[in-house]
């Protein structure tokens, strides 16, 4: 193996752990995390094909990679190119600025401020986003798991004994529904994600322009909802993962938490949930998720 440490300075208003633990991406393979030692790990592969283990840490002014490599040593290509990637799993490079004014102007809101939180982890690729979030509708989060688990395994390519890396549009497009459905296990959602993979494998569909696109909110997320497999719900976490935060994407654990917090385990309907959240306009859906998942740092960050 070689090893290789990369240091990149940290952005103003940033924590790193509230970034890697900011939802459920650090649980889905190729990522991984130790929280006790506050650290994400993620198999990335480069555009040379080269597969590099990342282990990302930070400390006070720092994000700090050590990587691994089973093959060649890392060149400065490579190295700049595993920056790039994980600036962009990080949201390093977007401006969380106006974000933090506004929640200085809440009461309740200004431990997002004080705390750096508000980056949400996403993957170095759309695509990879969309099929995690398809894995995730209707179904419990450990299922959620055995789905991705099973889907680096069957197409990703093997780094180490358990480490394999996110497959490729093509490696899924080469399968079938009946394989999907059978090892796999992805049940109704098999067909969707053969078809998702087949027309971004042809260029059909252009999954990456959704981080950069110049569509209005509204068009992106009708263009997100015209792909078999995202409904309401993936479309509008997807959007947040694409740096859009005007929908709250629900689902039954959202609304579980929601009751929890505001409405002493009271149903409410969806509308009264969106009204709650509707004077934050834009940034509207983050404020949502933060506070849905506020608790996840509590104990052991004091604010």
């Amino acid at each position: 193996m070689h090893r290789v440490v990369i240091s990149i300075e940290s952005p103003t208003a940033f924590n790193f752990w509230r970034t890697a633990y900011s939802h459920g991406w650090a649980d889905l393979s190729p990522f991984s995390y130790d929280g006790d030692k506050e650290e994400l790990t993620r198999l990335f592969t480069l555009s040379n094909k080269k597969l590099v283990l990342a282990r990302i840490t930070s400390n006070k002014n720092n994000i700090i990679i050590s990587t691994e490599t089973s093959g060649s040593h890392l060149t400065s290509p490579d190295k700049k190119e595993i920056i790039t990637q994980l600036k962009d799993c990080l949201r390093l490079n977007e401006d969380f600025s106006e974000f933090h004014r506004i929640a200085r102007s809440h009461a309740d809101y200004r431990w997002i401020a004080t705390s750096g939180s508000g980056r949400m982890l996403r993957a170095p690729t759309v695509f990879e986003d969309v099929v995690k979030m398809i894995c995730t509708t209707n179904c419990s989060w450990a299922f959620t798991k055995i789905m991705i688990t099973n889907l680096t395994k069957a197409f990703g390519n093997k780094f180490n004994g358990s480490t394999y890396s996110f497959p490729t549009p093509e490696a899924i497009a080469a399968s079938s529904e009946n394989f999907l459905r059978k090892e796999i296990r992805a049940g109704y959602r098999s067909p969707y994600l053969i078809e998702l993979a087949e027309r971004v494998a042809s260029d059909k569909l252009d999954l990456e322009s959704w981080r950069t696109s110049d569509l209005s909110t509204e068009e992106l997320f009708k263009q997100m909802r015209d792909v078999k497999g995202i409904g309401p719900y993936a479309a509008g976490n997807i959007m947040k993962l694409v740096g859009r935060y005007d929908y709250l994407g629900l689902d039954s654990w959202v609304r579980q938490q929601f009751y929890k917090v505001h409405k002493k385990g009271r149903k409410v309907q969806d509308s009264t949930i969106e009204k709650h959240y509707a004077k934050y306009g834009t940034w509207r859906g983050l404020f949502f998720w933060l506070e849905m998942t506020r608790y996840w740092h509590d104990e052991k960050f004091k604010l």
